[in-house]
């Protein structure tokens, strides 16, 4: 559900990383000549609070991308962590005894299983390794927080170039 200006911020419900509207109100809502200074400052900081909102939403958009490929990684170093340490006990036996059958030499069967377990944890490392390395930064927040700079004018724009975006 949203909120009254269009965000999904309320913290009801699961979180969908989807972004569905952008919450932008329309600018020129007045006739030309009708708004005093004062109407106009307020409606300057109401829409430059909702584009602030709008890239918030984005952000998270785009983080939980990111999070999902990062945990599935994760996952996968967990279970080659789990096949390196655990499964050696029973399987791994079985197959060295059963190795010994053709091969009369016992410890070259028990070498043979443990440098295929090691081949097995080795790979599933690497393809965790390369999906986490797949992770990358917001771009489309960055690049738009980047747009931001040119609303600012004068004073307020280098305060915002000094302080890396942020206001203070």
């Amino acid at each position: 559900m949203s909120n009254p200006q269009g965000l999904f911020t309320d913290g009801s419900g699961a979180f969908s990383p989807k972004v569905n509207e952008i919450p932008l109100a329309d600018v020129d809502t007045r006739a030309s000549g009708r708004g005093s200074v004062g109407d106009l400052v307020s409606d300057a900081t109401a829409q430059m609070s909702a584009l602030f909102r709008a890239e918030v939403e984005l952000a998270k958009t785009e983080i939980a991308a990111e999070a999902k490929k990062g945990a599935l990684g994760g996952g996968l170093f967990g279970a080659a962590g789990v096949i390196a340490l655990y499964s050696s006990f029973f399987f791994f036996f079985m197959l060295a005894e059963l190795l010994n059958v053709w091969i009369d030499q016992r410890w070259v069967c028990y070498l043979i299983v443990f440098v295929l377990m090691l081949l097995v944890a080795g790979l599933l490392a690497l393809i965790g390794f390369k999906k986490v390395k797949t992770i990358s930064a917001p771009k489309n927040t960055i690049d738009s927080v980047g747009e931001l700079k040119k609303l600012v004018p004068g004073k307020a724009q280098a305060s915002l170039d000094n302080n890396h975006g942020l206001y203070t």
